[in-house]
């Protein structure tokens, strides 16, 4: 198993930028993914140039979390939604619910579509309902609620059957904006779908060593840009807190 970084465009990143972080640190890192749908307020050519660059260095592009807001404006904003990323040359379109209600059938069918443009889907599944990146404080998150784990499994389970490229797990719930970290749910997750079909949202630092720790350091996570020189040297035992610094190590015969 290769250890799968992905990383967000979450600032106003040119070009330039971009090559400094992927000349430097994409061998670390196998995907850029842009915040929720902050692509479209740049300028197109801005965009491609940003996707260019991305696939000099072989690193794959995802669209955020914008196709919940899409399918706010009905099926055929979807559909020329998915043909202009396919167009621009995104590499994954990443479907989530968190602000919204969508049944799992109509998931499959946005799975389907995605593959059927030659995208990679990857569904972002979660326990904590209104979550996905908003502004929602920890107190209105705990009002709203929280479903039970098996259900969300379950319901990732039938998206990798269905070709789902990944699974991203939603953060907010499990590891932020709790009072404590749920470090069962995680557990649940990969001892039914298997470490390698899971990719961990790890928004707050704290929770790198804990990953690792837990789950070896090919453990796939999902970090900032400005945090991948952090998580890598966490991986590779180089830096971190004393129960990680020197003692992380893997055995490939």
């Amino acid at each position: 198993m290769t250890p799968s970084t992905c990383s967000t465009v979450g600032l106003p990143m040119g070009p330039n930028y971009l090559d400094d972080v992927l000349s430097t640190m994409g061998h670390c890192v196998d995907s850029l993914k842009f915040a929720g749908g902050s692509f479209s307020l740049m300028p197109e050519e801005e965009v491609q140039a940003l996707l260019d660059k991305a696939h000099e260095h072989d690193v794959l592009v995802s669209t955020g979390g914008f196709m919940e807001y899409v399918l706010t404006q009905g099926e055929d904003a979807v559909h020329q939604y998915i043909d202009e990323c396919a167009r621009l040359g995104f590499d994954v379109i990443e479907i989530s619910a968190g602000f919204i209600t969508l049944p799992t059938d109509d998931w499959l069918r946005l799975i389907e579509a995605v593959q059927e443009a030659g995208l990679k889907a990857k569904p972002e599944v979660g326990i904590q309902h209104g979550a996905g990146g908003g502004a929602t404080t920890t107190e209105e998150l705990e009002q709203i609620g929280q479903q039970d784990p098996s259900q969300a499994i379950a319901q990732a389970r039938r998206f990798l059957d269905a070709g789902a490229y990944q699974i991203m797990m939603e953060s907010e719930g499990i590891t932020e904006n709790v009072p404590e970290m749920r470090t069962e749910v995680p557990a649940q997750f990969i001892d039914e779908l298997g470490l390698e079909h899971i990719m961990f949202e790890a928004a707050d630092p704290h929770v790198f060593p804990w990953y690792v720790q837990n789950y070896g350091p090919e453990v796939n996570l999902f970090v900032d840009h400005s945090q991948i020189v952090q998580l890598e040297c966490l991986r590779s035992g180089i830096w971190g807190p004393h129960d990680l610094f020197g003692r992380v190590h893997t055995f490939k015969e």
